[in-house]
């Protein structure tokens, strides 16, 4: 009887951790494939792009009680708005109630960004990569939730993202291997493999955005 009850305290134990373990799921449609912590909604909207137009968007997001993981994919094919524009945009609306505390080039394998840190007003701590690629922005925000000690979880899931169509947004020479203009790019291929899987609990993509914690 002990015993029963031993392996029912057991279960009890491990079902949260169970519940929180982190999968890779994949969206051929836009390109890109990501780890969430549960399976997330998938909502269609739109995205107010930097000349001032609503654009067609896509969220991805699971919303928890210490911390909030959000995929935005917007469309700006028919905008004409240079990368410069389109990022400042981003950056400007993001950090609305914030502090940017960290703001350096972002890459995942060929395809160049930046990265953010923002320490919201309200105690939250958000970590951020932004990609204007192929007529779409790529926003991807992990954020630690006011009181919360969740900023792990958010640049895990901000570090997870995988570009699976081995595509680049830049020209050769353009960029430096951690997206500075002006010199050679060194460039390495993404892995293009695109199913459902476990994602590793002790891995990264292939990416040269660093974790980096928040500073206060």
């Amino acid at each position: 009887m002990r015993r029963i009850a031993l392996i029912l305290a057991l279960f009890a134990i491990s079902g949260p951790a169970a519940a929180q373990s982190w999968t890779e799921y994949s969206y051929p449609d836009d390109a890109f494939r990501v780890s969430f912590p549960a399976e997330p909604k998938i909502e269609t909207t739109t995205y107010q792009a930097a000349d001032g137009h609503a654009v067609p968007a896509r969220v991805y997001s699971v919303a928890q009680d210490t911390a909030e993981f959000r995929m935005t994919i917007a469309d700006l094919t028919d905008t004409g708005l240079a990368e410069n524009a389109v990022i400042d945009q981003a950056v400007a609306t993001l950090s609305k109630g914030g502090e940017v505390k960290v703001d350096i080039p972002a890459r995942v394998s060929r395809v160049f960004g930046r990265q953010l840190s923002i320490q919201g007003t309200d105690g939250s701590r958000t970590s951020v990569a932004l990609f204007d690629y192929k007529g779409r922005l790529y926003q991807i925000e992990g954020k630690s939730l006011p009181n919360r000690n969740a900023t792990a979880d958010a640049i895990r899931f901000q570090q997870s993202l995988i570009f699976t169509d081995n595509g680049t947004n830049a020209a050769p020479g353009e960029r430096g291997p951690r997206g500075e203009r002006g010199e050679r790019r060194r460039d390495r291929a993404s892995d293009s493999r695109g199913a459902a899987a476990k994602a590793p609990e002790t891995t990264t993509p292939d990416s040269e955005t660093a974790p980096v914690p928040d500073s206060h």
